[in-house]
């Protein structure tokens, strides 16, 4: 709301400022006013410019400490490739993030050991495209995600028991 407010500002600035031209005959002091509105005309709208700058990036700050905040690592259910209520808040304050910027990202899906290999591949699968057609149908380009399955492959836990394959079901944003 800030940007129109100063926008605002500088568009009244610069009609102003083209007025005073407008309305100037060739004499040297209204000449000089005029160059002298038009030269603060100039001056408001950079300010204006700087402002929006350092608005803006304070937001893109915000949102990369929110997303910080909340990590980049979803957990899933067993055998499941649904999101979880807590993995969809998670993944909002990503896509908020990204929303900003043109940055792209990887989907890394990844299962327990359970199951075979060709399974755990497919469920890994599974679970990417189903963050990344979340993070698609809140405004996301799909062009600008990337996913792939590493299912069983790369646990952050070893060993069994349901304490160690909770951790590696996941999807991790990179």
């Amino acid at each position: 709301m800030k940007q129109f407010a100063v926008a605002g500002k500088v568009m009244t600035l610069l009609f102003t400022a083209a007025f005073l031209v407008a309305c100037s005959s060739s004499d040297t002091k209204d000449q000089e006013a005029a160059a002298a509105a038009e030269a603060a005309a100039a001056a408001a709208a950079a300010e204006a410019q700087r402002a929006a700058a350092a608005e803006q990036a304070e937001g893109q700050m915000r949102l990369q400490e929110a997303a910080a905040a909340v990590g980049n690592v979803f957990y899933f259910e067993f055998d499941s490739s649904t999101l979880t209520a807590e993995a969809q808040r998670a993944l909002d304050a990503h896509i908020a993030l990204l929303q900003g910027t043109e940055k792209t990202v990887r989907l890394e899906g990844h299962t327990d050991e359970r199951g075979t290999r060709d399974y755990n591949m497919a469920l890994g699968e599974r679970r990417a495209n189903s963050v990344r057609d979340y993070m698609v149908v809140n405004g996301v380009a799909s062009y600008r995600i990337e996913t792939v399955s590493y299912g069983e492959e790369q646990p952050v836990a070893y060993g069994s028991g349901e304490t160690n394959w909770v951790q590696n079901r996941r999807v991790e944003l990179k």
